[in-house]
Parts: structure tokens; sequence; C-alpha cells
């Protein structure tokens, strides 16, 4: 199933803290994992900044939320009790508890519409996304208009250009380390398939032959294209290989390269290949840079 949004915590948030005892984010978040049937892998899956779990993200806005509509409040870092506001609409057992919910209380209109008087959003449309929701959709959407983009930009350069790139985009990711001429072209006619090679490790222990193969976005590789690198790989003595394309790879060429016991062939399609440059900054820019800041609980922690 789907991690549940913010909203859909708000119930089990507050049954958790029925009994009016205080308990910490971290029990609230197993018991609502518990009650929602979220499983440990879902559990695990990151926000797009690779910063922090989608749920316990999800489960800190709902704390907030309700915090800010009155309905639970802080004992102490970490630590949340039930208000008497809380148990009242707990005792009203309504079927759904949501924004427009939460709307009825003042002071949850201020902190979603702070540009608004609050007298006047009542009736106003509150999202069903968590600010960390908003930036995240956006990163995503942003970096998926730039990948494309730089497919495009890549298939208007030649195909030496291509080769030269993947070479550099290894290197940005650390291979050959600080070996001279650790990575090279070979652009040579009878290389049997290999347009590239560069050292694994910074001592230079073993090769990885590439093929970097600038070819229409929309065409599938199959099979017998990867067969032929393998063979050409065969033909080296190679070990492992690299195929990089600016396509897409069909499932059976998928296939094939894990079944590859005796040499060990990656694939990256153009949409893997865009990415990489993105987060290792090789045809790319900062135009801007936002922060986003937590509170650091070891410098509230108690002193001596």
């Amino acid at each position: 199933m789907a991690i549940p949004k913010y909203y859909e915590m708000y119930k089990p948030f507050l049954l958790c803290l029925k009994e009016g005892l205080p308990v910490s984010i971290k029990d609230v978040r197993e018991y609502i994992a518990k009650e929602m049937g979220i499983t440990s892998e879902e559990r695990k899956e990151l926000l797009p900044s690779g910063k922090q779990p989608i749920f316990d993200n999800r489960v800190g806005w709902t704390k907030t939320y309700l915090d800010k509509a009155g309905l639970i409040k802080s004992q102490s870092r970490g630590v949340y009790l039930i208000t008497d506001e809380g148990l009242r609409v707990l005792s009203e057992n309504p079927n759904v508890i949501d924004d427009n919910f939460l709307s009825r209380y003042p002071s949850f209109r201020e902190f979603i519409y702070p540009e608004i008087n609050s007298d006047t959003t009542s009736n106003a449309q509150i999202s069903d996304e968590t600010p960390q929701d908003v930036i995240d959709k956006a990163f995503l959407q942003i970096n998926k208009n730039l990948a494309d983009e730089l497919l495009l930009e890549i298939m208007r350069q030649t195909p030496e250009f291509f080769e030269r790139l993947v070479v550099r985009l290894l290197e940005k990711m650390g291979y050959g380390g600080s070996l001279q001429n650790a990575g090279l072209v070979t652009g040579q006619t009878g290389d049997e398939g290999i347009d590239g090679i560069i050292w694994e490790d910074k001592l230079g222990f073993e090769l990885i032959y590439i093929q970097a193969k600038r070819w229409d976005i929309d065409k599938s590789i199959g099979r017998p294209e990867i067969q032929r690198f393998v063979g050409a790989l065969a033909g080296q003595g190679a070990t492992k290989g690299l195929f990089v394309t600016t396509a897409k790879f069909s499932k059976e060429a998928r296939e094939y390269a894990k079944r590859q016991l005796t040499t060990k062939v990656i694939l990256v399609d153009g949409l893997k290949l865009a990415e990489l440059m993105i987060e290792y900054n090789l045809g790319v820019t900062t135009v801007s840079t936002y922060e986003i800041k937590k509170i650091d609980t070891d410098f509230f922690a108690d002193q001596e």
C-alpha cells in the first residue's frame, strides 16, 4: 500500500495518546505503522533528498498540525500529550479527521494561511500535501525537465563527444581515483565495440570496459547488442563492462545482462545517465540553493 498522507494519520495519532499519558514520538510512529499496516520496507522509503524516511516526515507534519490545532501538546522534547480538546474530539468519534475538520480551529487556520485573515479562510481550499511534499514534487519536476534537456543537448553532439562524456562522468563518480590517465576513449576502428576504458580503483587493479552509444532517445536496445558487447569483453579478457546509451534497454536485454556469470555487465539508459550527470554536476550548473533546517537537538540537550 502507499504510505498514508499526513492527514490520514490524525486520528491514529490521537488514539495513541487517548489514555492521557505522555508518549514519545518514536512510540507514536510504531503505533501508527501497526494500526495502518505500514510495512518495514515502506517505512524505509526515503524522501527525494534521501535525508529522511517519508513515513517519519509525514508523522512529523501530523504532529505539527495537531499541535497547531490545539489537540495535542509537547510535554518535553519528543514527548506528547493529548489535550482536553483532543479528548473531546475523540469522544465525538468523527468518521474523518482531516484538514477541513481542523480548520474549525483559528490557530490551525492561521498556521496554514499566515498571510490571510483567519476569519476569511473557513471555506478556503486546503492542500492535502505537506510543505515538504510540495518541495519534493517541485524538485522532482525540475530535475525531470533538466534530464530531458540534457538528453536533447547530448543528441546534438557528435558520437565522439558522447564517448568522452561517459568517461568524464565515471571520473566524476570517483573511478580511477587520482591516477593519471585513469580513463581514456579508444576512438579507434577495430576496437571490437569498446569505446572507452577506465580503471575501477585508485591503484589500478581492474579495468572497466565501456560501450557508449548515442542512439535515438526513443529507440530500444535489444538483447543482440548486449550479446555483442559481452563478446567484445570476452575478446579483451575483461570481466567488467559498462554499456551506456541515450536510448532505452528492452526487458530481454536487461535480463540477459543479469544472467552473465563470468562477466559483470551494467546497463545505463538515457534517464539514468541524465540523473547521474545531475547528481555529479556534469554538464549542469547550480542556479538556486535552498536550505531546509530543523532543530539541533544536541544544542538543546540538558547540560551538566
